[in-house]
């Protein structure tokens, strides 16, 4: 048993002094507010916060960061571009290095306060093109076994080049799988699923499935009760494609054909019309936005400040991992709605300050991506939690109004003293208690890839 006594914490209810969080077993089994004085804890602390999850992450992408950043031959760079650059790289990986990286950015995710991500994965062959897909789950099942995050693992059917493209292109070969084939391995990763992993099921996007596969895959994802994602609407060209191919937009498309509701994840939803918002929000499905990413690759921006009055939901992930920070997340997906509304505070909604409302609402999105039925300090709630500097100066002077504000606006390094998952300590001082093997074991990888800059 562990007993955490914080200064502040951010409980369901909102801010709360002096509280005892005690964990068991890896759950947070109580929670008291305004003890009277101060008990005998394994830690005193500041302030502590919940863990968020990562509801999207191509963790093998953690290799590409920095290195796509320079002009192409095309003549205007795009996500089409950018792909070419990702499919070099995926024709190199194995599942050693598979590991090693995957490791790399479950490490980063932890120090940043990401205590769980959904890894949305679709590495199945290896360079040859032989089946490996069992094996290249068990590479991220351990690198994110070895660094401590919970880790919610998404094979996701990859079926065809496009929607007028039954066979895969060459350097699609690491993706494909039939979809009896895609089934069983799905199955047999959540029989193995325990503990700090569970599973959940998705297509890569409505381009690389047939229509009778995704009924398929949404079969089990309501038989089993997982959760179902899929990449969608992200770039104005799949928009294009799909119109021409089916006559409908992707969103209005998947909202007309299929039961669309609360164990749906629609990742990046990026062009979507009024309509589209509107219905897409009545669903209950989540829409996990990434802004890094999305900002990277020149996608758009998603109508947040439409799709929140409808009552939508959303989640956030590092996709790319061009950023692992989920506060840097946050603060550029409300700079973003500024930036296209060309006013301020634009997702305060129903809380006036923005990163009260942001906090909480990619807590209970992520929470719903992850298949999670609780989240939060709360008791039944996984003890995954994140402890604040109270004394740093980015938080110096804020009170309960304005904390969450700060760790958005006030600064870039968020100041994160320890991470539990599962009531583990994962990150100690500010770093992940593995980090110097971590980071060792990613440089080879990198230079076995062939990735060394000159």
């Amino acid at each position: 048993m562990k007993r955490i006594l914080a200064r502040r914490a951010l409980l369901p209810t909102g801010w709360a002094e002096d509280v005892l969080v005690t964990v068991r077993d890896g759950e947070i089994v109580e929670v008291t507010a305004g003890v009277p004085s101060p008990p005998a804890a394994d830690l005193t602390a500041g302030i502590v916060i919940p863990g968020l999850t990562n509801a999207h992450s191509h963790a093998f992408q953690r290799a590409l960061a920095g290195r796509t950043e320079h002009r192409s031959d095309a003549d205007r760079d795009s996500f089409w571009t950018w792909r070419e650059r990702m499919y070099e790289l995926t024709g190199r990986l194995d599942p050693a290095s598979l590991t090693a990286i995957a490791r790399q950015a479950y490490a980063e995710m932890l120090a940043a306060g990401y205590t769980s991500v959904a890894e949305f994965h679709y590495l199945f062959r290896d360079p040859a093109g032989r089946d490996d897909a069992d094996a290249m789950f068990e590479a991220v099942r351990r690198a994110a076994a070895d660094c401590g995050i919970r880790l919610i693992y998404v094979p996701v059917l990859y079926e065809r080049a496009g929607f007028d493209a039954a066979t895969p292109e060459a350097r699609q070969r690491r993706f494909t799988m039939d979809v009896e084939r895609f089934l069983a391995h799905q199955e047999r990763a959540a029989g193995s699923a325990s503990g700090r992993v569970t599973v959940g099921i998705g297509a890569h996007s409505l381009r690389a499935v047939s229509e009778s596969s995704l009924r398929r895959v949404a079969a089990r994802a309501a038989a089993s009760g997982a959760p179902l994602h899929v990449h969608i609407a992200e770039q104005r060209r799949e928009v294009e494609d799909c119109l021409g191919a089916t006559g409908s937009r992707p969103v209005r498309w998947l909202l007309d054909r299929f039961d669309v509701g609360e164990p749906w994840c629609l990742v990046h939803a990026t062009h979507v019309d009024e309509a589209e918002t509107r219905d897409l929000a009545a669903s209950g499905a989540v829409v996990c936005l990434c802004p890094s990413t999305e900002g990277n690759l020149g996608d758009g921006l998603f109508p947040l400040e439409r799709f929140l009055p409808a009552g939508g939901r959303i989640a956030i992930g590092s996709d790319s991992q061009v950023t692992i920070n989920p506060f840097e997340e946050l603060r550029w997906l409300e700079y973003g709605q500024r930036l296209r509304s060309e006013s301020r505070n634009v997702t305060s909604v129903e809380d006036p300050h923005v990163g009260r409302e942001l906090f909480r609402r990619v807590l209970a999105g992520g929470a719903q991506a992850a298949g999670a039925p609780r989240c939060g300090l709360a008791p039944g709630a996984p003890a995954d939690l994140v402890v604040l500097d109270g004394e740093d100066p980015m938080l110096a002077g804020h009170g309960p109004a304005t904390l969450l504000d700060a760790l958005l606006f006030s600064g870039y390094r968020v100041p994160i003293e320890h991470v539990m998952v599962h009531g583990e300590w994962k990150v100690t001082g500010g770093r992940h208690v593995d980090r110097t093997r971590t980071a060792r074991d990613f440089a080879d990888a990198l230079a076995r890839l062939g990735l060394e800059s000159p």
